[in-house]
């Protein structure tokens, strides 16, 4: 797969003369004792991450973590003061503080788009003028906007609200907006900054599903952060935990809680239930070719066995499993019976 985004031993470091608090990071300094000695605030250090095409990574962390702040420095918005950020773009990679500002420009217009915690709507607009802003801004012919706009709200189910202020929408429609907004520009990197987390938990797991279904759709990457593990396990191909501006240690849900790196990320992820992020891909047999297809290798981790239970069920026999549309395997009732169970004596 290819690389969407790469950070390269990147230190974020807020304040004026940051030379003492780099020659810290080096010496494995804490992000409290460089705040003491220099007055500085490290926000990140030392991060090397890749994030590939087509995927969600989640960032996840305690507030504080620096996940925040790693995810600003894709689009330039992060002091970085030390090592490269890599994102890919139609004309290759480019690094936003090596930009010029036409390309920084370009960047975030056409390649970077981001959903904010907050929705960051215009509330004296209508919901297609929101989610058009971006195009408005962009200088695209009005035609096309609204051809594209109609598009999105089409997606994100709010075609009716067009032309309502989201301010008579509810959190959880206006954070629809945001994300139609974000999807208008046409955008392949989204940039999500716990956009759930101000929402009550009902409406919280109905966007996490939504965003899911809007992902195998349109394939983008995303950079989420989350500071709740089960969201960070529910969504994430892959999570980076970090803790004090570091990351700890990044692979899937699976990998990190049957093989922690250190006693800080077993703390974190001790009550996670290996067997509630099993897929189809981990109960499966590799390399039969099936008659057709029916079951995606990367759902959601704790839809994955009832996706495959429902493909089943009107049907006996073998059903296929794909990735990134090619088949790799096939799964029967049994195989998931048996995985289960297999799983489950691994697990005591």
């Amino acid at each position: 797969m290819t690389d969407a985004v790469t950070f390269e031993n990147v230190d974020i470091v807020f304040g004026d003369n940051p030379a003492r608090a780099i020659e810290m990071i080096d010496e494995g300094k804490t992000r409290d004792e460089i705040g003491r000695e220099t007055g500085l605030v490290l926000g990140v250090a030392g991060a090397t991450l890749s994030v590939k095409e087509g995927e969600i990574l989640v960032l996840m962390g305690l507030s504080g973590s620096g996940k925040s702040t790693l995810l600003r420095a894709v689009n330039g918005l992060a002091p970085v003061v030390r090592g490269k950020v890599g994102v890919r773009t139609d004309k290759g990679y480019i690094d936003p503080y090596q930009a010029g500002a036409q390309q920084l420009r370009d960047l975030r217009m056409r390649t970077v788009s981001m959903v904010f915690q907050q929705f960051g709507l215009l509330p004296w607009r209508t919901v297609a003028e929101n989610v058009g802003f971006g195009l408005e801004l962009a200088g695209i012919a009005e035609a096309e906007r609204k051809r594209t706009v109609a598009e999105q709200l089409e997606l994100v189910n709010l075609s009716q609200w067009a032309e309502r202020r989201v301010d008579e929408l509810s959190g959880g429609m206006q954070q629809r907006v945001g994300l139609a907004r974000a999807f208008a520009t046409g955008a392949p990197i989204l940039l999500m900054d716990e956009p759930f987390s101000a929402l009550d938990p009902l409406i919280r797991t109905r966007l996490q599903d939504e965003l899911l279904e809007f992902q195998a759709r349109l394939k983008k990457t995303i950079l989420f952060v989350s500071h709740d593990l089960d969201e960070a396990f529910r969504i994430g191909n892959r999570i980076a935990i970090m803790e004090g501006g570091r990351i700890i240690q990044c692979g899937t849900p699976q990998e990190i809680v049957q093989n922690p790196t250190n006693q800080y990320v077993a703390d974190f992820v001790q009550n996670m239930n290996p067997i509630s992020m099993l897929t189809a891909a981990d109960v499966m047999r590799p390399g039969v070719s099936p008659e057709d297809a029916a079951v995606s290798a990367t759902t959601s981790p704790k839809t994955a066995l009832v996706e495959v239970m429902d493909a089943l069920a009107n049907r006996p026999g073998t059903v296929g499993v794909v990735d990134n549309g090619a088949v790799i395997g096939t799964i029967t009732a049994q195989d998931v019976v048996s995985g289960l169970t297999r799983h489950r004596r691994s697990k005591a």
